[in-house]
């Protein structure tokens, strides 16, 4: 049987940076990764560019998250400008741009990857080595020993990375509800003849929960950066647990208001004012003053209004639906499109973990990094900081004699 000091599971970011940051203090680490390369994932993040982190003043970046007690001694344990640092001390450097997001300069992902290998060189590497068991003293699989373990499996998403719910189950470890984050909607209502197109700046809204960005509609329904980041405070209200359901049945509604810079109001005046004096423009004509060209069949056909009807003809009942569809478009949504999804929700409860250490209060000596824990964040490279500061923690607090 193998014997390690640490065994570290899982070889994403927080994995990696996890197994790294061990290895500073201990020559005995092994990275025990399922598939037959490390950073599936990563690879694929920012759509091939990864956006690494996000460059906001840490005191700023902490409060996007809702688990920002629980995060701050990881961000300030790897600060931004350590983990930086940590990849242009071999000659990658980074660009920024909006929202405060960090790309490697040759927007590649695989050189990201490529650096955090070389830091790897001291820590043994068990390629397509799945862990099906952990017993109480730490074998894992019945062929490895360690005295200490670091889990950074990840969620529920993209499982052809590697990611499966069955890794929960590893440990006893109390967990909170598994859910899906950073998710596109599914629709009730068939949205082929809009798919593709891109409203911009409008306001989405679910219940009390509001967020200003772009949205994309698909063949089955909504994304797009706006629908993306409103889809985490979605999923944190509905009751459900991927751990029993991995389908799970759901309902609600969102609404889409297309002109946030005008209120109701300013509608009603401008729409006076203009039927009067633009009395013979065809109503899909003067839309376009407010909706992308493409959008606008669709919009009519919500509306129950004829586009070829003059303004001078439209009757104070079709003004005031115009209106309300402008600021109050609905969609009923009866799903999430899982297979899309960038985050998990849930995970090892946070109240089982030291957030100084990331140690396991309920098992001693085993420790969580990453997306497994029941933290998340938004898009704009705010999860895989997550990734990288829980798992240089993680590594730090192990590699401790």
């Amino acid at each position: 049987m193998e014997e390690y000091e640490i065994a570290v599971i899982g070889g994403g970011p927080a994995g990696m940076m996890a197994a790294i940051a061990a290895s500073e203090n201990s020559s005995s680490v092994v990275l025990l990764e399922k598939n037959p390369k490390l950073g599936r994932k990563l690879l694929i993040t920012g759509g091939g560019r990864c956006n690494i982190t996000n460059q906001k003043p840490i005191k700023t970046l902490l409060n996007i998250y809702p688990q920002k007690n629980f995060l701050k001694h990881s961000f300030y344990t790897l600060t931004n400008e350590k983990l930086l640092s940590f990849f242009e001390d071999r000659g990658l450097n980074f660009i920024e741009e909006d929202n405060n997001r960090i790309f490697p300069e040759t927007e590649r992902s695989r050189d990201i990857l490529e650096v955090l290998t070389y830091y790897l060189k001291d820590v043994v590497i068990r390629y397509n080595f799945e862990v099906n068991s952990i017993s109480d003293d730490f074998i894992i699989n019945n062929e490895i020993k360690a005295n200490k373990i670091i889990i950074a499996t990840g969620g529920v998403t993209y499982p052809q990375t590697g990611c499966n719910i069955k890794n929960y189950s590893l440990t006893s470890q109390p967990l909170t509800d598994i859910r899906y984050g950073l998710v596109p909607l599914i629709s009730k209502k068939d949205l082929s003849d809009i798919a593709g197109i891109t409203l911009y700046d409008v306001v989405i809204s679910y219940k009390k929960s509001k967020v200003k960005g772009n949205v994309l509609f698909s063949h089955v329904g909504l994304t797009g950066p706006g629908i993306i980041d409103l889809s985490n405070e979605i999923s944190d209200s509905i009751s459900y647990n991927l751990l029993d359901d991995q389908s799970p049945q759901i309902s609600f509604e969102i609404s889409i208001d297309l002109c946030p810079d005008y209120t109701r109001e300013n509608l009603q005046e401008k729409f006076t004012i203009d039927f009067q004096q633009k009395g013979k423009t065809l109503l899909k004509n003067y839309l376009k003053s407010f909706l992308t060209n493409s959008f606008i069949n669709f919009f009519l056909e919500e509306c129950k209004i004829d586009g070829e009807t003059q303004l001078s003809r439209i009757n104070k009942k079709s003004k005031n639906r115009l209106i309300e569809n402008l600021k109050r478009l609905s969609f009923e949504i009866t799903g999430f499109n899982k297979d899309l999804a960038k985050v998990t929700i849930g995970g090892v409860d946070l109240a089982n973990v030291n957030p100084k250490t990331m140690e396991s209060t309920v098992t001693p000596n085993l420790y969580f990094a990453g997306e497994v824990l029941d933290v998340h964040g938004p898009t704009g490279g705010y999860n895989l900081k997550i990734a990288f500061s829980t798992g240089f923690l993680a590594g730090l607090s192990a590699g401790e004699k």
